[in-house]
């Protein structure tokens, strides 16, 4: 597969450099949720706000996004959801406890996807291109700033309202063939034309968030992942792209996908995986599980291994999937530390 040149060919971030394989002077660190509740920062910048009233607060969102700078990470990801887009399609949604992202009025006919906008107008997630104005205007080129998107079919199980209940989710499409069909080609083209977007206002770096597509069988996987992950990143191109199943179980169809970054979980061998594809990046893989349960020197061997297993080129630290809620600040700091190479705090 042939890849597009990358527009920011000239960065010297580091991030970006290793997202592209250049030889780098050390691994990258980032971290999913890196901007979240499980820092007191963030939960003074946020004030009691809703999550939706937060996000679309450009200020507030740019101070959160920014919060981890402080720690050391080499990339700032902007602080939004992935139901911004479909949100921007016409479709609203509330923010229900244990349950997520719930639509007020979910897609149960085609008459529901064709309201949807398939290219809604820019302004309809103005404040998003706001967003990342204002962190690059605060970052002055000092680091990368990464944006994102669900992909099609993750977006689509919030859009009929039925998240990650996968066989929920295989009972619609069962039932609606065409509808489904409909929804994630119509999903497709948005995220295309809303990455382009943030491309074009000066994006470093993009991950397409695919997170409930790894507990699909591989023919599911095929035709309501794979062919769309395929689409996006040959039509959204001109920067690094990082493709995240949580727990992908196919990491070949994840390989051939046209991904630049391939983010790992913890089911794999990231040794191995730079083994068998030596012309890819790879993200991760250190489990979120020892920094939120475990001792900050615990977290420092689960990172240094990560490291080993790395090669110290073509890999991006992270971790398996987001930082959680719970996870002591002491435990993101040595993460951070370890792979800078910096003493424990």
């Amino acid at each position: 597969m042939t890849k597009a040149p990358l527009v920011n060919s000239s960065s010297s971030h580091l991030l970006v450099r290793a997202a592209r394989g250049e030889a780098v002077e050390r691994p990258p660190v980032w971290a999913m949720r890196q901007a979240g509740r499980w820092d007191p920062e963030f939960n003074r910048v946020r004030n009691g706000l809703s999550f939706y009233e937060f996000s679309e607060n450009v200020e507030r969102a740019a101070e959160a996004s920014l919060l981890p700078r402080r720690f050391g990470v080499d990339g700032i990801i902007l602080f939004y959801d992935i139901t911004t887009l479909p949100v921007a399609m016409g479709q609203r949604y509330v923010l229900q406890p244990s349950l997520g992202p719930v639509p007020d009025r979910p897609i149960r006919t085609l008459a529901d996807v064709e309201r949807l906008e398939v290219r809604p107008d820019p302004r309809r997630f103005q404040h998003i291109r706001d967003l990342l104005s204002l962190v690059r205007r605060e970052l002055r080129g000092e680091l990368p700033v990464l944006v994102f998107a669900g992909a099609p079919f993750t977006v689509a199980t919030y859009a009929i309202g039925t998240g990650k209940d996968i066989a929920a989710t295989r009972r619609f499409a069962a039932e609606q063939p065409i509808v489904w069909e409909a929804l994630l080609e119509r999903l497709t083209a948005a995220t295309v034309h809303f990455l382009r977007a943030l491309i074009a206002d000066g994006a470093d770096v993009y991950q397409l968030f695919d997170s409930w597509a790894g507990l699909l069988e591989r023919d599911e996987y095929e035709a309501w992942a794979q062919r769309r992950h395929e689409v996006i990143f040959r039509e959204a191109a001109g920067v690094p792209r990082i493709l995240f199943v949580k727990e992908g179980p196919y990491l070949p169809a994840m390989t051939s996908s046209g991904a630049d970054v391939i983010s790992l979980g913890v089911r794999h061998d990231l040794a191995a995986a730079r083994r068998d594809y030596p012309h890819l990046v790879f993200q991760g893989n250190v489990d979120e599980e020892i920094l939120r349960g475990g001792t900050p020197e615990q977290v420092r061997a689960a990172t240094r291994a990560c490291l080993a297993a790395g090669g110290g080129n073509r890999h991006i630290v992270n971790l398996n999937h987001g930082v959680d809620r719970a996870t002591p600040v002491a435990n993101f700091e040595a993460f951070v530390r370890t792979v800078r190479g910096e003493p424990a705090a």
